[in-house]
């Protein structure tokens, strides 16, 4: 289990001791985006949706699933997360939606599975919200696309 750091020595899963970490300004970046038909985007991006304003109710929901991140992912810890930003973007070249998630804190330990949560539940929130008119839409590409802060520094995706 070399380099696993959720694990012992014995393989058995365990939340990792932070507490001798240096406390930093940690931020995270994740990426994301929701394929759709054409149709369905202009139904998103003109507030046409039965459902009401899709990408305003998928941003509350990515922000709200940021702060709940430890209690969704069994070996998070709890942080005190200082900042949450999630914007939703039409893209008619995906067509579709483009999903980017920023968290920030000054804490022991990264933010980035705050991150990951904020736009996959905002992904399935948009799908949730328009699946009357389109179940195929695809929710993909979700990813890490910046990291900075603590020991291990920064992470660029693509650098």
């Amino acid at each position: 289990m070399s380099g696993l750091t959720h694990f012992d020595e014995a393989g058995r899963a365990h939340m990792v001791d932070v507490s001798d970490k240096d406390v930093t300004a940690r931020v995270a970046v994740a990426a994301g985006v929701v394929r759709m038909s054409a149709e369905t985007l202009a139904l998103v991006a003109e507030g046409r949706a039965a459902k009401g304003d899709v990408l305003g109710v998928a941003r509350l929901a990515g922000i709200m699933a940021a702060k709940r991140t430890a209690e969704l992912i069994p070996l998070c810890h709890p942080l005190p997360v200082t900042k949450v930003s999630v914007d939703l973007v039409p893209d008619p070249a995906l067509p579709g939606v483009r999903i980017e998630a920023t968290v920030k804190t000054t804490g022991q330990t990264g933010v980035e599975m705050e991150a990951l949560t904020a736009v996959s539940v905002a992904a399935l929130t948009v799908y949730d919200m328009v699946k009357a008119v389109e179940k195929g839409m695809e929710i993909g590409d979700i990813r890490l696309v910046l990291k900075d802060g603590g020991k291990s520094g920064r992470y660029e995706a693509g650098a």
